[in-house]
């Protein structure tokens, strides 16, 4: 027989009807069945006793027929509502308590926790937030209460001389004030008198004298130090400027193992959950010991919303990899290979994304205890010119 509808919502037990004889027991589902007391799963078991289903209002009329027909009955199983309501009767501090920190987090995130500026160089931060206070914009204020944004914009923009403009922005508990200064003509920076010259020795292949007197022509050789542009022209000291490339060697001594060392996966991994409340975790699954000696953990963050709002309360993961150390073997051409493109990188880093290496030149190879060593002769094309301010006589 099927389970009556509606049965887990009123409630139902599983019991184990027994008795010294087989014959009282059928019995007793004869009666059952008289009544009208719906039962169903019924499944005899091996020491000859019965389990069934039965309804919980059925189940406190039961007495009578057990005493009539000398069973006796064992609950083994409960379910439905009625239980269900029963144990969280029995919790209802801790559900009480739960209910109540909800509604504390949902309050905490009806206020203002910090209030940000954004955009100011020449306002102090200070004279925006006194004025942010006056329209209601401060700590702790209830969120509900603030005015629309384009009221507070226009309100501080007229309140803040220098600005000229200023939005007001909400995410979550922060509120942003962002400024946009009015622009004031800048002055004129003040440049003392200087010569561009070579910082390295080098060939030059081209030069563009923007201000000032060339000293060098393309295709000459120049020592570290020469002048390449000088700031006396007509006379009168000015401030050179202009752009200078020339060819440079830098020379570079290059080691790279053949054999190195690489973390994978093992592919074991292991999971633990955690109800975190703002900076506090609570393990709640995973335990254990994880038995790794060496892992990476990744961690997941889901935390509860209310509309555009995330709150710090949500459910956090955990998920650790088994991680192990391989090594790997390079031929000594690879090896090669990566030392020279480590070496081009680190000049790009230090002379700038437009030097150009027009060659390379290995000098010198061995390969002793594992490693590969090279001294590389590279050629670059970079730019040489650096400033030096003209020192001038006091009494002229």
């Amino acid at each position: 027989m099927k389970s009556p509808v509606l049965s887990r919502l009123r409630g139902f037990v599983t019991i184990v009807v027994r008795s010294k004889q087989e014959k009282q027991i059928e019995i007793f589902i004869n009666e059952l069945a008289k009544r009208n007391i719906e039962v169903w799963d019924l499944r005899p078991l091996t020491n000859g006793n019965m389990e069934l289903n039965i309804q919980l209002a059925d189940f406190f009329s039961l007495r009578p027929l057990l005493k009539g027909t000398g069973c006796r009955l064992h609950v083994k199983r409960r379910y439905g509502m009625p239980f269900m309501l029963e144990r969280l009767w029995r919790r209802k501090w801790f559900i009480l308590g739960f209910a109540m920190f909800i509604a504390v987090i949902f309050s905490l995130t009806s206020l203002v926790w910090s209030v940000q500026v954004k955009g100011n160089e020449k306002i102090v931060t200070e004279d925006v937030l006194n004025a942010a206070r006056q329209e209601g914009i401060y700590p702790f204020q209830w969120i509900f209460r603030l005015k629309a944004q384009d009221k507070l914009s226009a309100e501080l923009t007229r309140k803040l001389p220098g600005t000229s403009w200023v939005g007001v922005s909400r995410t979550g508990t922060v509120i942003t004030i962002q400024i946009v200064e009015a622009n004031v003509p800048k002055e004129q920076e003040l440049h003392n008198p200087q010569d561009l010259v070579s910082k390295a020795d080098a060939v030059v292949t081209h030069i563009y004298a923007e201000k000032g007197l060339p000293q060098v022509r393309k295709n000459d050789r120049v020592k570290k130090g020469q002048v390449l542009i000088s700031g006396l022209q007509g006379g009168q000291a000015v401030v050179s400027k202009g752009e200078v490339k020339g060819i440079v060697w830098h020379e570079y001594n290059i080691e790279v193992p053949l054999v190195h060392k690489q973390k994978v996966y093992t592919g074991e991994s292991k999971q633990r959950g955690f109800l975190y409340f703002g900076k506090t975790a609570v393990q709640l699954s995973g335990y254990g010991k994880l038995g790794y000696e060496q892992s990476q953990t990744l961690v997941e963050l889901d935390p509860l919303s209310w509309r555009d709002i995330k709150l710090p309360i949500g459910w956090m993961t955990e998920k650790v990899y088994e991680t192990t150390e391989i090594e790997l073997k390079r031929s000594q051409e690879n090896a090669k290979k990566e030392g020279i493109v480590r070496a081009q990188r680190d000049i790009v880093a230090k002379y700038g994304v437009n030097s150009a290496i027009l060659e390379q030149k290995i000098l010198h190879e061995k390969t002793d205890n594992g490693k590969v060593y090279m001294k590389v002769l590279f050629e670059v094309e970079q730019d040489i010119a650096e400033e030096l301010p003209i020192v001038q006589d006091q009494g002229e």
